[in-house]
């Protein structure tokens, strides 16, 4: 592995850090990772594309993306990074289906 995908590498994990995803847990007093963090992490990392949303880019995106859905078309492919993004991520997914029920809900007591 060259030095450039080692960082590259380097980068996702340290945004799926950021992010949360592994949460509070998954390193010992020591610092270290363990195996199901670490495991974790590679598969995120090897999970993502070359072209991906930030959670604030989807979360941007979100309302549009719901209508969409809502009104059961077709995804554009302009909004595949949005829907890509959803499937990886259980925050967004979970803003996304909060966001979804109100609308239902708003649409239904019409």
């Amino acid at each position: 592995m060259g030095g450039q995908q080692f960082l590259h590498i380097w980068e996702k994990i340290r945004a799926l850090l950021h992010r949360g995803r592994m949460g509070a847990t998954g390193a010992g007093r020591n610092g270290r990772l363990d195996a199901a963090t670490l495991r974790l992490l590679v598969e995120g990392v090897l999970a993502t594309e070359e072209t991906e949303l930030s959670c604030d880019e989807c979360f941007e995106e979100l309302d549009r993306f719901a209508e969409l859905v809502l009104a059961g078309r077709e995804i554009p492919e302009a909004m595949r990074l949005v829907q890509a993004h959803l499937e990886r991520c259980g925050d967004c997914r979970e803003e996304f289906e909060a966001l979804l029920a109100a609308l239902r809900h708003l649409s239904s007591s019409e």
